[in-house]
């Protein structure tokens, strides 16, 4: 049987499904001007004002995209959808989530930037209507999982080791055990767990439904612990 809830401690703060948009050259965005402009060489607050303000264009009309397309699948009011374009990076806000689109240059390369579709403070019963997995499908490969504190990266993979081979889990770790990679047998995520944040990655990009759906079947199996922090992780 599962432990009961109220003897866990839960450690997540927040869950957010991250999509990857992918990376580009500063070069070719439309606000950069050739022969004016300086491709940049290094991070700081003045590369980063800088490409603010020439992707500037392109998060607006991403952004506008975005919201006429969740207007017109969630049949959503005037009141109900709110988009707030903050370059670089935008916002759509409705009352049982948020959609983020966030842009940033590439530290190890700041002549190319690089993207992240966020989805956040999912509330209610819009996961799992169709209208809104149609609007996000193939959108998201991550569930990331923000801590509310840290948690012992060996006791977990004690947890685990300790589990019966039927539960179906696994853990991999390096010889420091500064991190493992937990995986449930039906799943093809993994998680990976660094002590100060878990992050379920996938194979494949899906909608919010296969993603919720595979992390539901992967918080029963920690459940199925009777080993905290691995039974309260998740819950």
């Amino acid at each position: 049987m599962p432990p009961d809830e109220s003897e866990n401690e839960s450690y997540i703060a927040q869950v957010r499904l991250v999509g990857d948009i992918g990376q580009g050259s500063v070069k070719q965005l439309p606000g950069f001007r050739k022969g004016r402009h300086t491709v940049p060489d290094s991070l700081s607050p003045a590369t980063q004002s800088f490409f603010a303000r020439i992707i500037a264009e392109r998060v607006a009309g991403e952004g506008e995209e975005w919201f006429q397309r969740a207007k017109t699948e969630l049949k959503t009011k005037r009141k109900e959808l709110t988009l707030e374009v903050t370059s670089p990076g935008a916002m759509l806000t409705a009352k049982d989530f948020i959609f983020e689109i966030s842009y940033a240059l590439e530290p190890d390369d700041p002549g190319r930037f690089g993207g992240q579709h966020l989805l956040h403070d999912l509330r209610g019963e819009r996961v799992g209507a169709a209208a809104f997995d149609r609007l996000f499908a193939g959108l998201f490969n991550e569930i990331v999982f923000d801590l509310t504190k840290g948690v012992s990266v060996e006791e977990v993979i004690d947890a685990v080791e300790e589990l019966d081979e039927s539960g179906g889990m696994t853990v991999d770790y390096p010889a420091d055990c500064s991190h493992c990679v937990l995986r449930v047998a039906g799943v093809e995520a993994e998680v990976f767990c660094d002590g100060s944040s878990l992050r379920m990655t996938f194979p494949r990009a899906g909608g919010p439904s296969e993603l919720i759906e595979a992390f539901a079947t992967v918080r029963h199996a920690f459940r199925l612990s009777k080993k905290t922090p691995l039974a309260g992780l998740l819950a």
